[in-house]
């Protein structure tokens, strides 16, 4: 497990319990349904996430977790149920507005635009542009002030991630793992209080992924909270603080990754109810899911 932020030192006293409640919950949600035809993608009862923690969101390739980030963060409507960010209702903000109110996402498959720059690209993320505006987009001296300090912030994230050199190239001209870690600088940009990640570590050089791992729980020191998506265990133990399970859309088993690995209903989703005999390789503990996509 990873080394525990004050914040996450609350989470010892809770009970390890699909639904539980935070001491200190940043996200709250109630009820959020998603159907596709016949097949309910995501019915969460009730799920918080601690504020200034790492939280894992695991499951069986399926499980809904992508459909889960979708509809917190505007990309997708609910058939029902409520979410909230600080007690703000996000329930019919667009994407954009989820942002400025302080949550952000990155995917599966990196966003970046192809033919924008590197530094283009981080300059996008920046909210509140007044050279966006078509009346203070003719007076110059009420944007540049802002766009020179838009610049340095994105010129200070870029080192921080290692981008800096890159800042003149083509976005497509960046290997995958450096899309991601363009995708992971931009997304703070708008300063969050919650970030979301998209299995960050998916198709990545193995050479960069004690990087990202590092900037992930950099952002947790920072007082940032942070759920991810990912399938690769290894990872999932050695960062996350706090672990949500999904199943068939469901939360099926919430706790510490000691208490995951080990509850049975984690054990049995992986593994499928009859495959105990043959199956004992694909436990939570040891990789069960090296699969891209989820549902």
């Amino acid at each position: 497990m990873a080394d525990t932020s004050p914040a996450a030192a609350a989470l010892a006293g809770v009970d390890p319990r699909p639904g539980v409640a935070k001491p200190d919950p940043i996200l709250r949600v109630e009820g959020v349904r998603r159907s596709f035809g016949g097949l309910t993608a995501v019915d969460v009862e009730h799920l918080e996430v601690q504020r200034g923690t790492i939280t894992a969101l695991i499951g069986p390739n399926g499980a809904g977790k992508t459909t889960l980030f979708n509809l917190l963060t505007g990309f997708d409507r609910p058939d029902g149920g409520s979410w909230s960010l600080d007690g703000r209702d996000l329930g019919r903000a667009a994407p954009h507005k989820v942002a400025q109110l302080g949550m952000v996402r990155t995917f599966q498959l990196t966003k970046a635009l192809s033919r924008l720059t590197v530094l283009d690209n981080m300059l996008l993320g920046a909210t509140g542009q007044r050279g966006e505006r078509f009346l203070t987009a003719l007076v110059p001296a009420a944007w540049r002030q802002q766009e020179r300090a838009h610049t340095e912030r994105a010129e200070a994230l870029l080192d921080r991630f290692n981008l800096l050199d890159k800042r003149d190239d083509y976005a497509g001209e960046l290997s995958g793992g450096q899309r991601k870690l363009l995708e992971m600088a931009r997304a703070l940009m708008v300063e969050p209080s919650l970030v979301m990640l998209d299995e960050p570590m998916a198709g990545v050089n193995p050479a960069l992924v004690q990087s990202l791992l590092g900037h992930v729980t950099s952002l947790r020191d920072e007082g940032m909270s942070v759920i991810f998506v990912e399938h690769d265990m290894d990872v999932v133990m050695t960062i996350s603080d706090w672990i949500v399970v999904l199943a068939e859309g469901r939360v099926i088993a919430e706790g510490p990754p000691e208490h995951v690995a080990e509850d049975p209903a984690v054990i049995a989703a992986y593994l499928g109810s009859d495959e105990d005999e043959d199956g004992g390789d694909a436990s939570p503990g040891s990789d069960p899911a090296t699969g891209g996509g989820d549902a």
